[in-house]
């Protein structure tokens, strides 16, 4: 296991180019960073700032130009896209504003899913629902779920692998109060038992709960 305070995600120098005809934008300049277990980094920053595209990277979800990625000491970038997958599906809880839920299976089944693809099969699934509070609402497909249900079983699904590390897009942005301090306790929870979290916000109240708050600005890191 990762030693307490050790980096269980570390990126370094990352750059990433994007090319529309003869325009190139350039979207990450050398973007170093670290997380450590149990430790939780706020990543903030206008729009277009890079902010996205940094998580698209350190989940292996996009393959940055240049640089590394490290997760729990083991290389995610610049591998092949079926081992980006291995990687993220083993030790990467990622949890997106679009929400990370195959709209045809129900909370209960999308839990599985991605514990299969941790290898984790055969793993129960009511014990988390009851942490994120949805006891009852398992056999819910996505289309039947309040927006504060969806939140929390976006959420169920990025701890199904029991993660190294979570990446975290804009996880509060479109809760109402109580639902946000329920989700944001949640992943408190987590960190406190070893995880580190990576959360992209515009939230004061989630910089509040930030170990360290790192700014983008033009795609390079500015604090």
């Amino acid at each position: 296991m990762t030693a307490p305070h050790q980096p269980v995600l570390e990126a370094r120098d990352l750059y990433r180019f994007f090319r529309t005809g003869d325009d190139e934008t350039l979207a990450l300049r050398g973007v170093s960073l670290t997380v450590g277990r149990g430790e939780t980094v706020a990543v903030v920053g206008p729009s277009g700032s890079g902010k996205s595209t940094l998580l698209a990277c350190l989940a292996g979800l996009d393959e940055p130009a240049g640089g590394t990625v490290w997760v729990g000491g083991e290389r995610l970038s610049h591998r092949r896209e079926a081992d980006r997958a291995r990687v993220r599906a083993g030790r990467i809880g990622v949890l997106l504003q679009i929400r990370n839920l195959v709209p045809h299976l129900d909370v209960r089944a999308n839990i599985r899913l991605a514990r299969r693809a941790a290898g984790r099969a055969g793993a129960p699934v009511d014990d988390l629902l009851e942490q994120v509070g949805l006891t009852g609402r398992g056999r819910a497909v996505p289309a039947q779920l309040s927006g504060g249900e969806l939140a929390r079983a976006g959420l169920a699904v990025a701890l199904a692998n029991d993660p190294d590390v979570i990446l975290a897009d804009e996880p509060t942005g479109e809760l109402d109060g109580s639902t946000e301090q329920q989700v944001l306790s949640l992943l408190r929870e987590r960190t406190g038992q070893g995880a580190g979290l990576l959360v992209v916000t515009h939230s004061a109240d989630v910089v509040r709960i930030a170990d360290r708050v790192v700014t983008l600005r033009d795609g390079a890191v500015v604090g």
